[in-house]
């Protein structure tokens, strides 16, 4: 019998379904799934069995939540904002029940250090030229932390000569992927072999790019890149697409380069949510700290929130 945990994750992933109806095809009184899912009553065992009768209606199976969806955030040039999108989209995952790992790829170990971890005892390089299981870190109760800092740099030549260099990230997430929901890699600015062991061990990658024409411009070569690992090592990888990032909806360039990427990559999607340039984000930044912990009321902070539910939506 399913759970009411499992419930809310499938209504997540299924936002256009109209739970008033759901009751209805269920059999059960009106507004019992709502609440249930906001703790004010629990479902009983009777409910929880019709429910899933009903939602099997809609897709529902007992494989859609067993296995983490592991998604690398990828561009190859600096400065669009992956990491500060990786922060922000794995607290809104959190905040929303989902369990979550996030996996610092980048010597810089901006990542790491927005959750206070400087100086890792062991990282992601030392798990990947060794034996060794990928450390974890428990940031909060359903927030966990894989880290990484300069020495992955000095490590990256000799996981280089390693057999099997590219796939060993991918066999270390293997055995993880059904304790968690999500796995968000933060990939490097590069397309390096810590960004293709990333999407070596994902199952979908997603875009951050900034509307200006020096990001439009590299683009191409990303794509290819990404063709590549789908070609040859990731048979299975999907690019979930481009999300706009660091954005002035003010300035007509920027309109015009989001309305050119789309024109350019029509078989590519493009997230309904557009992440702002604001202020409080670059102050969140200088605090290392999410923007849920140092505005929860933001209007950045909804905007990581609305991305949060568009990625646990299947719909887009």
């Amino acid at each position: 019998m399913i759970t009411t945990e499992i419930l809310r994750k499938f209504l997540l992933s299924k936002p256009s379904i109209n739970r008033t109806q759901l009751e209805k095809e269920a059999g059960i009184p009106s507004t019992t799934i709502y609440k249930a899912l906001e703790g004010v009553q629990a479902f009983s065992s009777k409910h929880l069995e019709k429910l899933e009768v009903a939602i099997r209606n809609y897709g529902y199976s007992e494989q859609m939540f067993a296995k983490a969806r592991c998604i690398s955030l990828i561009n190859h040039k600096g400065g669009v904002g992956k990491t500060t999108t990786t922060i922000n989209l794995g607290k809104a995952l959190s905040i929303l029940g989902y369990k979550v790992l996030l996996v610092d790829m980048d010597s810089q170990g901006n990542l790491s250090q927005c959750f206070g971890v400087h100086n890792p005892e062991k990282q992601v390089i030392e798990s990947l030229i060794t034996r060794e299981p990928l450390p974890i870190i428990e940031i909060e109760e359903n927030l966990h932390l894989s880290p990484s800092d300069i020495k992955m740099a000095t490590y990256e030549i000799k996981l280089i000569t390693e057999v099997g260099s590219e796939m060993r990230l991918a066999r270390k997430i293997h055995s993880l992927t059904d304790q968690y929901d999500f796995i968000l890699f933060d990939c490097p600015p590069s397309l390096g072999i810590m960004t293709i062991s990333a999407l070596n061990a994902s199952t979908e990658c997603l875009i951050p790019i900034q509307p200006e024409s020096s990001a439009f411009n590299g683009v191409r070569n990303l794509i290819e890149k990404i063709d590549n690992v789908k070609e040859y090592t990731n048979l299975t990888l999907k690019v979930r697409g481009f999300l706009f990032t660091m954005v002035h909806l003010n300035q007509t360039i920027h309109q015009a380069i989001m309305e050119n990427v789309s024109d350019t990559y029509p078989t590519i999607p493009v997230f309904k949510s557009i992440l702002e340039n604001l202020t409080v984000i670059k102050q969140s930044q200088y605090l290392n700290e999410d923007i849920f912990q140092f505005d929860s009321k933001s209007k950045a902070a909804k905007q990581y929130m609305d991305l949060a539910h568009e990625v646990a939506s299947s719909e887009y």
